[in-house]
């Protein structure tokens, strides 16, 4: 139930969250736009102009997409993974949890959070490339509901990765082992039909593959993967992520002492 005190709860939590990444904004935002421009000179101007064209457009172009997307993907993730840790940390998670507000408005909080930052840092990485490349949309709303599902799913892993993670560093090994690798693999900088068939079929496996592609379609109305499929993987995950981020909140895993 969508009463007027969840209302008060959720927009105090999101206002918290937003606050906390826009206050050291020289460390959550400026990083970012540093690190993608060092990809666009690198891989964009300096590889590119060898490599040629991919899919019909010149490399830069080919790229921006996929490395607008890897700077959403990271920020939602580190953002409430890093929050909900530190809230777990000082034992406000504890606050919150005999509060009368429902453990629906606390998820749904922090990964508002971490949606904002994310979308937030993507559209900054948007206007970075608009000095390396001229950038074209083809679809603006498969480009809206694409950042929208990813940052969703992302913010809602780091939610988990928090509850599970017993000190600071624990919440830094999903990223450097698992997304970091599952990013580069995802089609970022290379269209996946370049690979063998065996290949091919083992990249169709990582998740990243399907949001990196969906969000290629609204710039350049080009994907190696079908949209439909693309939306199904998306919302799939959000599902499963959320019953799973409900579950250990409810049952107070790794929450409680």
């Amino acid at each position: 139930m969508f009463s007027k005190s969840n209302f008060i709860a959720l927009k105090s939590i999101l206002y918290k969250e937003i606050n906390r990444f826009m206050r050291i904004w020289v460390q959550t935002l400026v990083p970012p736009a540093i690190t993608i421009s060092l990809y666009f000179v690198i891989f964009g101007e300096l590889i590119g102009s060898r490599i040629g064209q991919m899919g019909g457009f010149d490399y830069m172009s080919f790229i921006v997409p996929g490395l607008i997307m890897m700077s959403v993907i990271t920020n939602s993730y580190s953002n409430v993974a890093s929050s909900f840790f530190s809230a777990k940390w000082q034992r406000n998670v504890e606050e919150m949890l005999v509060a009368p507000v429902p453990n629906w408005v606390i998820v749904a909080g922090y990964v508002g959070g971490g949606m904002a930052r994310g979308m937030l840092v993507g559209t900054i990485v948007t206007l970075v490339s608009l000095f390396f490349v001229d950038v074209q949309i083809h679809n603006i709303w498969v480009i809206i509901i694409t950042v929208s599902l990813t940052s969703a799913t992302f913010a809602l892993g780091g939610l988990i990765n928090a509850i599970f993670a017993g000190s600071f560093d624990d919440i830094s090994i999903i990223p450097t082992f698992i997304l970091t690798p599952l990013t580069y693999l995802g089609g970022v900088f290379y269209s996946i039909s370049l690979l063998p068939d065996f290949w091919q079929g083992v990249s169709q496996l990582n998740p990243i593959v399907y949001m990196v592609n969906a969000f290629r379609y609204g710039f350049l109305g080009i994907s190696d993967v079908s949209l439909t499929l693309a939306f199904s993987v998306l919302g799939a995950f959000i599902l499963i992520l959320y019953a799973i981020a409900m579950t250990l909140i409810t049952k107070g895993i790794g929450l409680r002492s």
